[in-house]
């Protein structure tokens, strides 16, 4: 199988004595970070299903008039 045209470009660059650019590629960027899992029972029951909706069925002090 033949090199990419990208690695021949970094093998040259090696080659030439330039700074090789994968010694400087963050730690993550080989790992797959990727986790695929389902929910549990208990985090499909207990999932917010409306952002905007308070947990205290709306009893926090608040009223309001209309006139």
């Amino acid at each position: 199988m033949g090199l990419s045209k990208a690695k021949k470009q970094r093998l040259k660059m090696i080659r030439e004595g330039n700074r090789n650019p994968e010694s400087s590629r963050s730690p993550f960027a080989l790992q797959d970070l990727s986790t695929k899992r389902t929910k549990t029972k208990k985090e499909q029951l207990y999932r917010e299903k409306h952002k905007n909706h308070s947990r205290d069925g709306g009893k926090d002090g608040s009223f309001y008039f209309a006139s």
